[in-house]
Protein backbone atom coordinates (compact mmCIF):
# COMPACT_ATOMS: atom_id res chain seq x y z
CA UNK A 1 0.00 0.00 0.00
CA UNK A 2 1.48 3.33 -1.04
CA UNK A 3 1.79 5.87 2.02
CA UNK A 4 2.65 9.08 -0.07
CA UNK A 5 -0.67 10.70 -1.19
CA UNK A 6 -1.23 13.16 -3.44
CA UNK A 7 -3.62 16.36 -2.56
CA UNK A 8 -6.61 16.77 -5.40
CA UNK A 9 -4.97 19.72 -7.20
CA UNK A 10 -1.68 17.15 -7.48
CA UNK A 11 0.86 19.44 -6.27
CA UNK A 12 1.31 18.75 -2.54
CA UNK A 13 1.44 15.04 -0.73
CA UNK A 14 1.52 14.15 2.34
CA UNK A 15 4.18 11.05 3.66
CA UNK A 16 2.94 8.59 5.67
CA UNK A 17 5.61 6.31 5.81
CA UNK A 18 6.04 6.68 9.33
CA UNK A 19 2.22 6.01 10.10
CA UNK A 20 1.10 2.42 11.21
CA UNK A 21 -1.82 2.69 8.84
CA UNK A 22 -2.92 5.15 6.60
CA UNK A 23 -5.27 5.80 3.53
CA UNK A 24 -6.96 8.64 1.35
CA UNK A 25 -9.41 6.00 -0.12
CA UNK A 26 -12.54 7.08 1.95
CA UNK A 27 -13.89 8.57 -0.46
CA UNK A 28 -13.58 6.13 -3.28
CA UNK A 29 -14.98 3.34 -0.81
CA UNK A 30 -17.80 5.82 -0.05
CA UNK A 31 -18.67 6.03 -3.99
CA UNK A 32 -18.04 2.77 -4.56
CA UNK A 33 -20.60 1.82 -2.48
CA UNK A 34 -23.45 4.41 -3.32
CA UNK A 35 -23.13 5.99 -0.29
CA UNK A 36 -24.18 9.88 -0.03
CA UNK A 37 -21.43 10.43 2.61
CA UNK A 38 -18.50 13.20 3.01
CA UNK A 39 -14.90 12.36 3.99
CA UNK A 40 -11.77 13.63 5.24
CA UNK A 41 -8.90 13.71 2.64
CA UNK A 42 -6.59 11.39 4.78
CA UNK A 43 -6.79 9.09 7.74
CA UNK A 44 -3.36 8.32 9.88
CA UNK A 45 -3.01 5.72 12.69
CA UNK A 46 -0.10 6.10 14.57
CA UNK A 47 0.63 4.45 18.06
CA UNK A 48 -1.39 6.94 19.84
CA UNK A 49 -3.96 8.21 17.90
CA UNK A 50 -6.07 8.13 14.40
CA UNK A 51 -5.87 11.62 12.72
CA UNK A 52 -8.69 12.57 10.22
CA UNK A 53 -7.19 15.01 8.17
CA UNK A 54 -9.11 17.37 5.61
CA UNK A 55 -6.67 19.41 3.37
CA UNK A 56 -7.57 22.26 1.48
CA UNK A 57 -5.10 24.63 -0.33
CA UNK A 58 -6.66 27.49 -2.70
CA UNK A 59 -3.27 29.14 -2.66
CA UNK A 60 -1.90 27.65 -5.86
CA UNK A 61 -2.13 28.03 -9.75
CA UNK A 62 -5.18 26.15 -10.67
CA UNK A 63 -6.77 25.21 -7.25
CA UNK A 64 -9.79 22.44 -7.83
CA UNK A 65 -12.74 24.59 -6.37
CA UNK A 66 -10.96 27.17 -4.68
CA UNK A 67 -14.06 28.77 -4.04
CA UNK A 68 -15.00 25.75 -1.38
CA UNK A 69 -11.82 26.48 0.46
CA UNK A 70 -13.10 29.64 2.44
CA UNK A 71 -14.30 28.31 5.55
CA UNK A 72 -15.65 31.77 6.68
CA UNK A 73 -18.26 31.01 3.50
CA UNK A 74 -20.95 28.84 5.70
CA UNK A 75 -21.64 26.17 3.85
CA UNK A 76 -17.74 25.24 3.65
CA UNK A 77 -18.16 25.32 7.07
CA UNK A 78 -21.06 22.83 7.35
CA UNK A 79 -19.06 20.74 5.09
CA UNK A 80 -16.28 20.82 7.28
CA UNK A 81 -18.57 19.42 10.34
CA UNK A 82 -19.94 16.92 7.96
CA UNK A 83 -16.68 15.32 7.09
CA UNK A 84 -15.79 14.60 10.28
CA UNK A 85 -18.91 12.69 11.22
CA UNK A 86 -19.35 10.92 8.25
CA UNK A 87 -15.67 9.65 8.43
CA UNK A 88 -15.94 8.06 11.73
CA UNK A 89 -18.49 5.52 9.88
CA UNK A 90 -14.93 4.15 7.96
CA UNK A 91 -12.82 3.86 11.24
CA UNK A 92 -16.07 2.14 12.54
CA UNK A 93 -16.45 -0.19 10.23
CA UNK A 94 -12.27 -0.77 10.08
CA UNK A 95 -12.54 -1.49 14.15
CA UNK A 96 -10.52 1.82 14.46
CA UNK A 97 -10.50 2.59 18.33
CA UNK A 98 -8.20 4.94 19.12
CA UNK A 99 -8.35 8.14 20.23
CA UNK A 100 -8.93 10.20 17.05
CA UNK A 101 -7.46 13.98 16.12
CA UNK A 102 -9.10 15.84 13.55
CA UNK A 103 -7.33 18.31 12.22
CA UNK A 104 -8.10 20.97 9.07
CA UNK A 105 -5.34 22.16 7.12
CA UNK A 106 -5.86 25.19 5.31
CA UNK A 107 -4.54 27.58 2.86
CA UNK A 108 -6.20 30.16 1.30
CA UNK A 109 -5.70 34.07 0.49
CA UNK A 110 -7.11 35.26 3.48
CA UNK A 111 -5.60 32.77 5.63
CA UNK A 112 -3.83 33.49 9.15
CA UNK A 113 -3.62 32.39 12.55
CA UNK A 114 -6.45 34.17 13.87
CA UNK A 115 -8.70 33.00 11.21
CA UNK A 116 -7.50 29.65 11.83
CA UNK A 117 -7.92 30.22 15.67
CA UNK A 118 -11.47 31.33 14.88
CA UNK A 119 -12.81 28.50 12.94
CA UNK A 120 -10.87 25.76 15.18
CA UNK A 121 -13.03 27.23 18.04
CA UNK A 122 -15.99 27.30 15.90
CA UNK A 123 -15.29 23.67 15.49
CA UNK A 124 -14.79 22.98 19.16
CA UNK A 125 -18.74 24.29 19.50
CA UNK A 126 -20.14 21.70 16.78
CA UNK A 127 -18.24 18.91 17.07
CA UNK A 128 -19.28 16.18 19.98
CA UNK A 129 -17.19 17.49 22.73
CA UNK A 130 -20.07 19.07 25.22
CA UNK A 131 -21.67 15.82 23.92
CA UNK A 132 -19.44 13.69 25.46
CA UNK A 133 -19.24 15.20 28.40
CA UNK A 134 -23.20 14.90 28.84
CA UNK A 135 -23.42 11.71 28.25
CA UNK A 136 -20.31 10.57 29.98
CA UNK A 137 -18.40 6.88 30.24
CA UNK A 138 -18.52 5.74 26.81
CA UNK A 139 -15.59 5.83 23.71
CA UNK A 140 -15.11 9.32 23.18
CA UNK A 141 -15.77 10.14 19.24
CA UNK A 142 -13.29 12.94 19.30
CA UNK A 143 -10.14 14.06 21.54
CA UNK A 144 -8.82 16.87 20.00
CA UNK A 145 -9.15 19.51 16.98
CA UNK A 146 -7.04 21.96 15.49
CA UNK A 147 -6.81 23.95 12.11
CA UNK A 148 -3.28 24.58 10.63
CA UNK A 149 -1.47 25.72 7.75
CA UNK A 150 0.86 23.66 5.78
CA UNK A 151 3.83 25.26 7.63
CA UNK A 152 2.14 24.82 11.30
CA UNK A 153 1.67 21.18 9.89
CA UNK A 154 5.31 20.63 9.45
CA UNK A 155 6.32 22.30 12.84
CA UNK A 156 3.95 20.21 14.94
CA UNK A 157 5.55 17.59 16.94
CA UNK A 158 2.99 15.17 15.92
CA UNK A 159 1.31 15.73 12.52
CA UNK A 160 5.31 16.68 11.43
CA UNK A 161 6.13 13.07 11.02
CA UNK A 162 3.90 13.09 8.27
CA UNK A 163 4.94 15.97 6.39
CA UNK A 164 3.50 17.76 3.77
CA UNK A 165 5.70 19.13 0.53
CA UNK A 166 5.74 19.13 -3.07
CA UNK A 167 5.02 16.49 -4.90
CA UNK A 168 7.24 15.13 -7.55
CA UNK A 169 5.31 16.23 -10.33
CA UNK A 170 5.23 19.92 -9.16
CA UNK A 171 6.06 20.98 -12.83
CA UNK A 172 2.44 20.02 -13.34
CA UNK A 173 1.47 23.82 -13.34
Amino acid sequence: MAKVFIEENGLYCIDCSQAKWATDQVHHEYHSAGVHLSDVDFLIEDLDSLLMVEYKNANIKGAAKPDAYDPNQEKNYTKLVKKFYDSLHYLNLLHKVRPVQYICVIEYPTSDSVTRRRLRNRLKKDLPFQLQENIGKGRKLIEAVDVVSIEEWNRNQIYGKYPISLAKNENKY
